[in-house]
């Protein structure tokens, strides 16, 4: 399971771009992008858009990558985070299905 970050530092290595290059062509500044791959800073759902589109990845799996790194950035180091997930993921079913 590769981390948002991993991911488009892994596809940007594979097409031999640069940061400024991949910076200049999402409108997005190259000091942020270095950031991003290296977990220090979280990106918004449209800029995770952008790299999925840019990099031609599936955005759904950019974005599950994406989602996955919030909810362990806000659970790691709390001891009961296996149970709220467990919560949340009942809660999440029931307003679907109420929806």
């Amino acid at each position: 399971m590769k981390s948002f970050g991993e991911i488009i530092k892994k596809s940007r290595e594979e097409n031999n771009y640069i940061l400024r290059h991949v910076g200049a062509e999402l409108d997005i500044d190259q000091a942020i992008i270095s950031k991003f791959e290296r977990g220090e800073r979280k990106p918004t759902k449209e800029q995770v858009i952008k790299f999925a589109d840019f990099f031609k990845l599936d955005r759904n799996d950019l974005i599950i990558a994406w989602l996955s790194d919030k909810v362990v950035y806000d659970l790691e180091n709390e001891d009961l985070a296996e149970q709220a997930l467990k919560v949340a993921e009942e809660k999440i079913k029931y307003r679907i299905k109420t929806n």
